[in-house]
């Protein structure tokens, strides 16, 4: 029973997710937190950042991560497969048709209209997560402003920001 509800729980978010990974974030956590209780808030927003500090595509992390903390090995395969084979099967199947009708004016239309939808469901994720990256103060918004300004201002890569503040973290956030 758990192994489908781990399917359904991901397969769910990642049919009605848009854009990418991030975008689907806030419906993991509404199915792992607030629908299933596999997770507290807490417990998603630490996975989630230390997910966010590995390499590799979040969904996919996030989805592994919660499978195997639900059901073990099994768990994770079935959460993961639930997470990339729907979609990828459907991107096969449908990219003919998508690049056959790219030009037609409702399509277009469909792609700008869902635009909006999903910057407002990565704010609501940044909105969440707000508590768990700023509770230890002045150390945490030190970081958060060191990192934008060497990634966006002094060209430096997003991972040695990610890095760094992994170091910092460890020396002054214990």
């Amino acid at each position: 029973m758990q192994l489908w509800q781990l399917f359904l729980a991901f397969f769910r978010a990642n049919m009605l997710g848009y854009g990418g990974g991030p975008s689907i974030v806030p419906l993991y956590e509404a199915e792992v937190v607030d629908h299933y209780g596999w997770m507290t808030r807490e417990e998603f927003g630490q996975a989630l950042a230390l997910g966010n500090a590995l390499p590799g595509p979040i969904a996919t992390k996030l989805g592994a991560y919660v499978g195997y903390k639900v059901a073990g090995w099994a768990g994770a395969l079935v959460a993961l497969a639930a997470t990339t084979l729907p979609t990828a099967v459907m991107l096969i199947a449908l990219g003919a048709a998508l690049t056959r009708f790219k030009d037609h004016p409702f399509v277009r239309g469909m792609i700008r209209g869902v635009q909006p939808v999903v910057f407002v469901m990565l704010a609501m994720m940044a909105a969440d997560f707000v508590p768990h990256a700023f509770g230890r103060g002045a150390v945490s918004f030190a970081l958060a402003a060191g990192f934008f300004l060497a990634v966006n201002y002094l060209g430096i890569h997003p991972s040695w920001g990610v890095l760094a503040a992994m170091v910092l973290g460890g020396l002054f956030l214990r």
